[in-house]
């Protein structure tokens, strides 16, 4: 997953109140023309789907994979449904593989603009094609995320200061007459000269490849700056917030006085938080953002409520399936009007850049309907079902959260697996905390989230009240310990994180040695 905030044009600090007054109302109109275009597809998202969908399906049926799936004779979602199977990449990696050697007219028309290198899949790196079409709507919606919050808030002072994304190298790789990047760097191509002046690191430090190295210089470069907004995903700015405390002796937030706005992606931020607000010393507003190499799809329109506004006119065609269908053959797929509140979904899409109902691997829960507004869930491959407790991401982040509301518990990082051997007793769930305050009783503190997550998942507490499983079991990750897994296997900052749950012991085998 990739964060990518294009920024709005402004100057450092010294320039006069007039200006920066100037730039605030603008930016404040500005705001509420693109809030008013968004809410013209917002009262009409079955409509808007469908449009996108028929496009979609207009552009790309003189293409090989057109041809292939008889797009010729798709008329309706349902037809979409018959022709063209859910496929990961792996299931895509035939025609993404053509595509990558420099062959034309076979996802999308024409070649894509460039390639995002992704990792992950058993075949190694993954290669996600981003076309003239997608590009743009990875910039606006960042963009228009920004807009939202001064649309709501009135806040647009921000605008005047500098701003910063951890993020990618921009070096790109040419290959095929086609560019290869992270999704993070290639983006940083189109941002306009003139907003260059807020926008920071230098493009000399942004394109070192080391983790540590960067931050270190990032510190140096921003520390005397007004930095005004800071993004990326929580527990890589967390180590550019404890460098920056580091140098300075004091929080975050007084070393940047008018740092008031932290825009994130990739994880929750709630079990940050409270490390956050220590490390800033402040609260500080945030908007949360879900973006991917395969598509921008959604981010927080509002700070009043929950959840993030699924973007319906983006290029991208949404399908939803149960997760607990999803193993299921020929299991339904549902489309925006068909969603349900508070349903795991396996989020499917069919993309201008030539993606066609790709599984992600992204799960989603709907909190709203009116307007569709979404969280993340987890990642379908990011479970515990050891014992057939069907145990989600979502779920173990709220118990973490439920455990630590009132207490002065920190949390820097976390990851849950199953025990399934125990050297005695009966099997469990194993808690990896990296703490910053640790708990004053432990034992309590592990009753906690167990207790909470007894009351999510009515399969988990079956188990426990049937003695198949005992209780959670925390287990203490000493400092740095999950930054220092993740150096050691080659992902160091970027975009990589930790997943938060994982049916297997492979990462807590890891972490054990370290």
């Amino acid at each position: 997953m990739c964060l990518c905030v294009p920024h709005l044009k402004g100057e450092a600090r010294g320039k006069t109140k007039l200006t920066m007054s100037i730039k605030s109302v603008a930016a404040k109109l500005f705001a509420k023309k693109i809030y008013k275009k968004t809410q013209s597809w917002v009262v009409n998202p079955i409509a808007t789907q469908n449009k996108v969908f028929l496009e979609l399906i207009k552009e790309a049926k003189n293409t090989q994979f057109g041809i292939d799936h008889n797009f010729e004779q798709i008329k309706t979602t349902a037809d979409f449904s018959k022709h063209v199977p859910v496929r990961d990449y792996e299931g895509l990696k035939p025609y993404i593989d053509k595509v990558v050697k420099g062959a034309e007219n076979i996802l999308w028309k024409g070649k894509p603009l460039y390639f995002a290198k992704t990792s992950g899949t058993t075949s190694g790196a993954k290669y996600i094609p981003l076309t003239k079409e997608s590009m743009p709507y990875h910039i606006e919606a960042a963009r228009n995320a920004i807009l939202h919050y001064i649309h709501e808030t009135g806040n647009a002072d921000f605008v005047d200061g500098k701003m910063i994304f951890l993020q990618g190298s921009p070096i790109l790789e040419k290959k095929n007459g086609l560019q290869f990047g992270r999704l993070s760097g290639i983006v940083a191509h189109f941002v306009p000269k003139y907003l260059q002046k807020n926008r920071m690191p230098s493009w000399e430090t942004n394109c070192i490849e080391d983790w540590e190295t960067k931050v270190n210089a990032i510190v140096e470069e921003t520390f005397n700056e007004n930095m005004s907004i800071i993004s990326g995903i929580p527990s890589w700015v967390q180590m550019y917030f404890e460098k920056l405390q580091q140098k300075g002796g004091k929080p975050v937030g007084e070393i940047f006085k008018n740092f008031n706005l932290f825009i994130y992606g990739g994880v929750n931020y709630e079990p940050y938080r409270a490390k956050f607000e220590n490390l800033i010393g402040r609260k500080v507003d945030s908007i949360e953002l879900f973006p991917a190499s395969e598509g921008f799809f959604a981010y927080q329109d509002s700070q009043k409520e929950k959840g993030m506004l699924l973007l319906l006119n983006a290029g991208i065609f949404y399908e939803f399936i149960r997760s607990d269908e999803f193993q299921n053959e020929n299991s339904k797929r549902y489309t925006i009007g068909e969603v349900e509140l508070n349903v795991n979904y396996v989020l499917i899409i069919s993309t201008n850049a030539g993606l066609w109902a790709y599984n992600i691997g992204d799960t989603v829960q709907f909190v709203s309907l009116k307007p569709y507004r979404i969280v993340v869930s987890g990642r379908i491959k990011h479970y515990i079902s050891a014992f057939g407790e069907h145990v989600i991401g979502k779920e173990v982040e709220n118990a973490l959260q439920e455990a630590i509301i009132g207490t002065d518990i920190r949390i820097n990082e976390f990851t849950v697996a199953p025990q399934i051997t125990p050297e005695s007793g009966l099997p469990y769930h194993e808690w990896f905390i990296e703490f910053e305050n640790e708990p004053k009783d432990s034992s309590a503190f592990a009753e906690a989230i167990d207790s909470a997550m007894r009351k999510q998942n009515m399969y988990y507490d079956d188990l426990i009240v049937g003695k198949v499983l005992q209780k959670v079991i925390v287990t203490k990750v000493a400092k740095n310990g999950f930054q220092d897994y993740m150096k050691s296997i080659g992902k160091l900052g970027g975009q990589n994180k930790i997943p938060r749950l994982s049916d297997n012991r492979n990462i807590v085998d890891l972490l054990k040695r370290k």
